[in-house]
């Protein structure tokens, strides 16, 4: 007769204990509901977003939501997180509540490669599927984060920017309802993608923000890349909100102000604002 299995070892069960921790950390206690989506989305903590993100994937203590998941996921993913990037591609693999996209798959799986993550090495040379350029957060409906039925979206044409601020901007711009060629011609005008930029008149950052606008936006750090790029393009979106999807006098009003294409009632006569003007626009023409 075989003896019963010897007890874990110190360490597993220290390893064991530690899950066992962890869970009930993020876990409700009992009696207390789970906290709302908006609040769990407020959080910095990548880990915790992606973790939330599987909770609503998989209906674990919420309502069973991918729309939801992905949103997590997204943020995670926007802060580096591997894990996330590697469940975004898994659900555009498998089609998991969203119409299924191989190249869009492979390209979240190239992120969570690049972050060492063995899964999705292994996903890719299981696909062997060419990525797609960039990795967006597409909704179960097809759209893009931020673009719900009904709105418009300013599209451009691709914009050639790579690096770690292209890719920020990738991700953050359809949470704003904007498309990124757009986001990255603004940033381009404004700073050429330096994020210690400031100009004469104490704009700073990536997108140029004076003091007045960051604490408009709420930005507590103007020299913080994402914290920045929020930031102007929460005013981006006011503008083409204010201005009713017009982009020439959305642009008009970032480099101007919006009272001074109210006071003109169109672009200003400064010949800085249109050549601002005409060099974006030149920039997102097909």
């Amino acid at each position: 007769m075989r003896r019963q299995q010897a007890l874990p070892s110190l360490a597993r069960s220290r390893r064991f204990f530690g899950l066992l921790l962890v869970g009930a950390l993020l876990s409700p206690a009992p009696g207390l509901s789970a906290p709302g989506f908006d609040a769990v989305y407020a959080s910095s903590n990548r880990a915790q977003l992606t973790e939330w993100g599987r909770r609503y994937e998989h209906g674990e203590g919420v309502p069973r939501s991918v729309d939801r998941a992905i949103r997590l996921y997204c943020k995670a993913a926007g802060k580096g997180d591997a894990a996330a990037q590697y469940y975004l591609g898994y659900l555009y693999a498998h089609g998991r509540g969203v119409k299924r996209n191989d190249a869009l798959a492979a390209a979240w799986f190239a992120k969570a490669a690049a972050n060492n993550d063995r899964h999705a090495k292994n996903m890719l040379k299981l696909m062997r599927v060419k990525p797609r350029a960039s990795a967006e957060c597409l909704l179960s409906d097809g759209l893009p984060i931020g673009a719900e039925r009904g709105t418009k979206v300013v599209a451009g044409k691709p914009h050639p920017a790579k690096g770690p601020i292209a890719e920020m901007v990738r991700t953050l711009a359809p949470e704003y309802r904007l498309d990124p060629n757009l986001v990255l011609a603004v940033v381009e005008a404004e700073s050429n993608f330096d994020p210690s930029a400031r100009s004469h008149k104490n704009a700073q950052g990536l997108m140029q923000l004076i003091p007045a606008t960051a604490e408009r936006f709420k930005v507590a750090n103007v020299w913080d890349p994402e914290q920045n790029l929020r930031g102007g393009m929460a005013y981006l979106r006011w503008l083409l909100d204010y201005f009713k999807n017009d982009l020439t006098l959305a642009l008009a009003g970032y480099n101007a102000g919006e009272g001074a294409v109210d006071r003109y009632r169109g672009v200003p006569p400064y010949a800085e604002t249109r050549a601002y003007v005409a060099r974006i626009a030149a920039r997102l023409a097909p």
